[in-house]
């Protein structure tokens, strides 16, 4: 994060570049243009009054920027706001003329054989001479001020906001783990305590160890909001190695993505839950199981994932039922990750069943976040 006496540094170079600019303009200009009509001064006193004369100016800018935030001149009221202004602007109008009165006696810029004249005089010429442009460079750098101030607020609340979606996905993110962990335990010890009473202790074990190489994926990786697809068909497949078991012959799967998106970043637990749902409301429903239909599709520059079941179709309710509190949920967890630029779709299929699809922009994972299994 930059510092502030950085940040201090940084404007004081942008505001000694500006008037150094308007001062070398004006300088250049002013020499150029009068030795073009042939006068005669003396031009290096008046090349160095025209550029040093923007001066206080350019002391008197962090001033001003002071006061446009301490009293923001946006509102008619109250009128000690535009007093203030006024009185500031008058101010360095007097620094400024007297300023610009005090080089023209010392150098004689114009060369003038009787002298420049006294300082008294030139002040006061200098003083309303300046009045226009003191107001006009006065409100310009109040505008200034306010838009860069715009600018940052904007910036800050971008940032804010992009740290508060990253928050957000994060706590639904482990409030998804919390969710699945009890509810997919539940369902395998249950599946383990069945197959010890059929004396399938194999099996029971096999479970086990694929239950607890399982957990352990998914512990291991509980901050990381994005996998590379990959990692996340490996815990699918652990996932539903455990679920074959509890299933047996009813339960088909089969995955169908192509090889060159195996490196696509996806958020992660984005399969698992859809897997889930077709699991409990297609394959369950059915005395004869089911198949569970995964595929992966590049589509103009997004990617696509689905997952598909042959179980029965939607319900006319099935948005307020539990399974679609859960994919709302999946829907708001997308939604902070990548704002509108996602789509999900829930529909029965024409030929029967389900299927999900999630469409989110394609991108590769960052090589730093792929894990070696």
């Amino acid at each position: 994060m930059e510092s502030a006496s950085t940040h201090q540094f940084s404007r004081w170079s942008w505001i000694a570049l500006l008037w150094s600019g308007i001062g070398l303009f004006d300088a250049t200009q002013t020499v150029i243009v009068m030795r073009a009509e042939g006068m005669h001064h003396a031009w290096p006193q008046l090349f160095a009054t025209a550029l040093f004369s923007w001066l206080p100016w350019a002391l008197a800018t962090p001033v001003v920027m002071y006061l446009a935030r301490r009293f923001p001149a946006v509102r008619l009221k109250p009128w000690t706001t535009w007093l203030v202004h006024l009185l500031a602007a008058a101010a360095i109008n007097l620094v400024y003329s007297a300023w610009r009165a005090a080089m023209e006696v010392a150098l004689n810029p114009w060369a003038n054989p009787n002298g420049p004249g006294s300082f008294t005089s030139l002040w006061s010429v200098y003083f309303n001479n300046a009045m226009l442009v003191t107001v006009i460079l006065y409100a310009s750098i109040l505008g200034v001020t306010y838009i860069l101030d715009s600018r940052k607020r904007l910036a800050d609340q971008q940032m804010e906001t992009a740290r508060l979606n990253e928050k957000l996905s994060q706590a639904q993110l482990e409030a998804l783990r919390h969710q699945i962990e009890p509810h997919f335990l539940f369902n395998a010890l249950n599946a383990v305590a069945s197959l010890i009473r059929e004396n399938r202790n194999d099996d029971a074990v096999g479970m086990i160890a694929g239950l607890s190489d399982l957990l352990r994926h998914v512990l291991r990786d509980s901050r990381r909001q994005q996998v590379p697809l990959r990692e996340e068909l490996e815990l699918l497949e652990k996932y539903m190695a455990i679920q074959q078991v509890r299933f047996s012959d009813r339960l088909h799967v089969e995955v169908n993505v192509p090889t060159d998106l195996l490196l696509a970043q996806i958020p992660s637990l984005l399969l698992q839950p859809l897997v889930e749902n077709a699991l409990k409301h297609g394959v369950s429903k059915s005395a004869h199981g089911g198949w569970v239909r995964i595929a992966a599709a590049r589509e103009n520059g997004n990617l696509t994932l689905s997952v598909y079941n042959d179980g029965p179709k939607l319900s006319p309710d099935w948005k307020t039922t539990s399974s679609g509190v859960g994919l709302l949920h999946l829907q708001s967890r997308l939604q902070g990750l990548y704002g509108r630029r996602f789509g999900f779709e829930l529909a029965s299929a024409a030929s029967g069943g389900v299927e999900a699809r999630v469409s989110i922009p394609y991108a590769l994972a960052p090589e730093e976040k792929i894990v070696e299994r």
